[in-house]
């Protein structure tokens, strides 16, 4: 039997909300289900992400969602849908570059659902939303001496001595990594006391700083290159996950143990250890999850074969439109649009009852980020990949529109791509 019978034979229907029947009881009593995406500015990704998410919270009682997204930023988006606010204000209101991943329409509609399945519900039954990234360092650190002046006046000095350390630097925490490279003097002495001041308080302004502690290691290593700079924001990552599982359970005690859903790039959610990232001493925060939950994680990858997509062509720059190519020969999507040209499909690993040997052999999986060059194609853009060993399910779809984002990029202050850390082939974020 060759690879192209073997897909047909493993393929399930992929037509509307219902076909995620298969990958919910895969799910089982999972606590952590990590959704990816190909891209960052896919609406076809968008959307059944969203779909799955809905059945999780609904159906198997899942209780929060983490996005690969800034804690600020979603610190507002969480008290928007679990207070009743309309989420849009708060989606629009994303300005770091690149805005569209979670400034789209496709967000707030999953982010008005997530309002609505709140609404009624006691606060230990309200499905939050956050943000599992690292970016955030000035955003957390104006974020805690609010909170500190208010509530912690006796915490101020060391909130002050870090917020003052980081300043001496400028507004640009790539100018501290490089200066740290140079001089030996750092801000790690004054992080360490922020965080010890800040150990036992709110756990939102304790996250921050984290956020403050994990973005002044990532950007140290980032200047020096090598893969650490990428281990520490998906560690980062690793972490809050299982921070943000604490904190929901312990305000439902007699639930049991919280549920999570987690949203980031298939570089991301993927196991590492089934692409070319382990060679190179990556390792992701999929992995991470499987290493410390075991049976308790399901990942959940997606492809496409041809579509458009929203990236910039440099970063910062402004995001437009752009045309994805078909995928070139001999890759995941080329086997996959071979096999069921213009059909989508949900797979399951293994398939239920089937053998299928395609899923053991390594094969390009293409990855585009928020920065895009769709004439790059035949050289980059893909990760070689085991998919049977890097996801638990995959939802092909073969062709794929552009997400719709809420409005174009600012031009103030643009962080600058982060350099250093060797990227997946084509993630470039």
């Amino acid at each position: 039997m060759t690879n192209v019978d073997e897909v047909r034979r493993s393929a399930l229907p992929l037509t509307a909300p219902g076909d995620l029947g298969p990958l919910l009881d895969r799910v089982g009593e999972a606590r952590f289900v990590l959704i990816g995406e190909a891209s960052h500015g896919t609406h076809d990704f968008y959307t059944w992400r969203a779909e799955l998410t809905r059945r999780l919270i609904a159906e198997k009682g899942f209780g929060f969602v983490a996005v690969e997204g800034d804690w600020p930023d979603c610190e507002r988006v969480d008290r928007a849908v679990t207070t009743g606010a309309d989420p849009y204000d708060a989606l629009y209101g994303f300005e770091r570059w690149p805005t569209f991943m979670w400034a789209n329409e496709e967000v707030v509609a999953f982010c008005r659902w997530l309002r609505g399945w709140n609404a009624g519900r006691p606060p230990g039954e309200r499905c939050g939303f956050h943000g599992l990234d690292v970016y955030s360092l000035w955003d957390s650190l104006r974020a805690i001496r609010r909170y500190a002046a208010t509530y912690l006046p006796g915490q101020m000095d060391s909130v002050l001595r870090a917020l003052y350390c980081f300043e001496s630097y400028g507004h640009d925490p790539q100018q501290y990594g490089l200066a740290t490279r140079l001089v030996p003097d750092t801000c790690e002495d004054e992080v360490v006391n922020l965080l010890a001041a800040l150990g036992g308080d709110e756990f939102g302004v304790r996250q921050n700083a984290e956020v403050v502690a994990g973005a002044e290691r990532y950007y140290r290593a980032m200047v020096r290159g090598g893969p650490e700079s990428w281990n520490i924001r998906d560690v980062h990552m690793a972490d809050t996950l299982d921070r943000l599982a604490e904190h929901h359970a312990s305000g439902r005690p007699a639930k049991g143990p919280a549920k999570g859903v987690v949203w980031a790039h298939n570089t991301h959610v993927g196991d590492a250890r089934a692409t070319d990232m382990a060679a190179a001493g990556m390792t992701n925060l999929g992995q991470l999850a499987r290493e410390r939950h075991r049976e308790d994680v399901v990942l959940v990858g997606f492809g496409t074969h041809h579509g458009t997509v929203v990236a910039g062509d440099r970063w910062g720059a402004q995001h437009h439109v752009m045309r994805v190519p078909p995928a070139r020969p001999a890759s995941l999507e080329s086997l996959l649009h071979e096999a069921l040209p213009g059909r989508d499909a949900l797979f399951l690993v293994p398939p239920p009852g089937l053998r299928a040997d395609w899923y053991d052999e390594p094969m390009g999986h293409r990855a585009i980020g928020v920065v895009y060059h769709p004439d790059r194609e035949r050289w980059g853009n893909y990760v070689p990949t085991v998919v049977g060993r890097r996801y638990d399910a995959f939802l092909w779809l073969d062709e794929t529109r552009a997400v719709h984002p809420l409005h174009g990029e600012p031009w103030g202050d643009v962080e600058p791509e982060t350099y250093g850390a060797p990227r997946p082939a084509g993630h470039r974020r």
